[in-house]
């Protein structure tokens, strides 16, 4: 592989849903559609991430039912 794989990663911004801080975070494209947890880089609490097709990212706090 020629190019490091940090670099095929998307930055969007995001707001926590715990504390509403903004944050930058990075987006695989090739994983549109699944759900990853990544800590909130300010409150520490689990934020749940879902990129979709037009690679915006859907975030919800972890103890929510789930995306609308």
């Amino acid at each position: 592989m020629g190019n490091d794989a940090v670099s095929d990663l998307l930055e969007t911004q995001i707001s926590c849903p715990y504390c509403g801080e903004a944050l930058t975070v990075l987006v695989d494209p090739s994983e549109v559609g699944q759900e990853y947890i990544e800590d909130c880089q300010v409150c520490c609490r689990p934020i749940v991430m879902m990129a979709d097709v037009n690679f915006s990212v859907v975030v919800r706090r972890e103890d929510d039912v789930g995306f609308e």
